[in-house]
C-alpha cells in the first residue's frame, strides 16, 4: 500500500511539474495575440478570407490541418450580417486582443467608428486605405497588375486553341473601386492580346451566393464564352463548380480563380482542373506584416502598398494546360508590368479614358 502512495506522489509530483512547465512556456510566450474578423463567407471561402487565416497560421508556425495555438494567440469570428460588424469589433476590442484584423473594405465605416473608441487598441484592415486613424495599418494591392497577367495567360490560351472572335466574362461581388481594380486589369490584359474579343460582365452584389454564379457562367459559357474569372469571393466559386461540370462533359471553357491558387477546387479528374489559372492576391502577406510589426514594436499608422513588384500579387502557372509557351511570355509581360514598361490603369474612369476598356461595364469607381 506504502508502494502504491509513494508511486502516486511521484507521478503527481512530474504532472505538477509538467503542468507548471507549460504554464511557464505559456507566459514566456511573447508573440502577440490577435483576432481576425470576417464577413460571412468566414476562412473556408478558399479565396481572401482563407488567404488572410494563411497568414496568421504562418507567423505561428501552424498550418490549416494542424493549429496549435488556436484559442490561445490567435482565433476567428465570422459576421453572419453587416450589422453584426460593429458590436463584433467592440467585443474583440474590450477582449485585450494585441491586434485585430478585418477584411475586406465593407468593414471601413464599422472600423472608423469603433477605432476611435480604443485608441490604445491595434487594428489592421486589408483593401483599405482611407480610414486614416493613428490605431489602423491599411493594406491594398495592386489586383489590377494580377489580374493583367490572367487577362493575358486567358486570351493566349484562346488563341493557342484558335478560338475566333473570343468572349471572355468577368463576375464581381459587390461593386466598388476594389473590384474594379480586378476588371479593369483583367479586361486590359485580354485586349492586349485580342483586341477584337468581346468582354461581358456581371456583378452578383454578395460575396457568398456561389449559385448565383453557376447560373450566369452557365448561360455564359451557352452563349459562348471562353473563360470566366470571378472575384467575388464565395460566389465565385459557382464559376469554378460549373467549369467543371462543362469541362467533365468534353467542353472547352474555362474559370479563373482568385486570391488563392484555386486550381484543387476545379480539379475534376485525372488531376485536371478546370481552373486555367489564379490571380494570386497575397493577403497572407498583409496579415504576417502587421504581426511582425506588432512583435518587434514598429506597427504604425499607415498604408502598405503590395504590389507586384512587392510579391503582393502575382498568378499561379501550375495548370500544365497553359505550356512553356504561355508561360513564358507571360513571365516576360509580368517583368514589363514591374518595370513599368506596361501603363496599366486602375480605375474605370481611367481606363476609359484611355480606351483601354470599353464602355458598358458594369464597374464603378466608388
Amino acid at each position: 500500500m506504502k508502494k502504491i502512495l509513494a508511486f502516486a506522489l511521484v507521478v503527481l509530483m512530474a504532472f505538477s511539474l509538467f503542468a507548471a512547465g507549460g504554464q511557464d512556456a505559456a507566459a514566456n510566450d511573447d508573440r502577440p495575440t490577435i483576432r481576425l474578423i470576417t464577413d460571412a463567407t468566414g476562412i473556408d471561402d478558399k479565396s481572401f478570407n482563407a488567404a488572410a487565416w494563411r497568414g496568421i497560421l504562418a507567423f505561428y508556425g501552424d498550418t490549416w490541418d494542424n493549429q496549435k495555438s488556436r484559442g490561445v494567440k490567435y482565433d476567428v469570428v465570422t459576421c453572419q450580417t453587416q450589422d453584426r460588424y460593429i458590436p463584433t469589433l467592440k467585443q474583440a476590442s474590450d477582449e485585450g486582443y494585441d491586434l485585430i484584423c478585418v477584411t475586406g473594405f465593407t468593414f471601413a465605416d464599422a472600423l472608423g467608428e469603433v477605432a476611435p473608441l480604443y485608441p490604445d487598441q491595434k487594428y489592421m484592415i486589408v483593401d483599405v486605405d482611407w480610414v486614416a486613424l493613428p490605431n489602423v495599418m491599411q493594406f491594398t494591392f495592386a489586383e489590377h497588375e494580377g489580374s493583367y497577367l490572367v487577362g493575358v495567360i486567358a486570351a493566349l490560351k484562346a488563341k493557342a486553341d484558335g478560338i475566333k472572335n473570343p468572349k471572355f466574362g468577368f463576375i464581381g461581388g459587390v461593386p466598388g473601386a476594389v473590384i474594379t481594380k480586378f476588371e479593369v486589369g483583367y479586361v486590359q490584359g485580354i485586349l492586349s492580346v485580342t483586341p477584337e474579343a468581346e468582354i461581358v460582365d456581371y456583378y452578383a452584389n454578395d460575396w457568398g451566393k456561389p449559385e448565383l454564379a453557376k447560373a450566369q457562367a452557365k448561360n455564359w459559357y451557352d452563349s459562348g464564352v471562353y473563360a470566366i474569372y470571378s472575384a467575388a469571393g464565395g460566389t465565385g466559386n459557382g464559376t469554378i463548380a460549373q467549369a467543371k461540370e462543362y469541362r467533365s462533359q468534353g467542353r472547352n471553357v474555362w474559370a479563373i480563380g482568385v486570391d488563392s491558387d484555386q486550381y484543387e477546387e476545379g480539379v475534376y479528374t485525372d488531376g485536371e482542373s478546370a481552373v486555367l489559372t489564379s490571380m494570386l492576391k497575397k493577403v497572407e502577406a498583409s496579415t504576417e506584416y502587421a504581426l511582425k510589426s506588432v512583435q518587434d514594436g514598429t506597427y504604425e499608422s499607415k498604408v502598405v502598398v503590395l504590389d507586384m513588384k512587392a510579391g503582393g500579387v502575382g498568378y499561379s502557372s501550375r495548370n500544365k494546360a497553359l505550356g512553356s509557351d504561355i508561360v513564358g511570355e507571360v513571365e516576360k509581360i509580368k517583368r514589363d508590368v514591374i518595370n513599368g514598361k506596361i501603363k496599366l490603369y486602375a480605375t474605370y474612369r481611367e481606363a476609359l479614358a484611355a480606351k483601354a476598356v470599353p464602355a458598358g461595364l458594369g464597374a464603378k469607381d466608388n
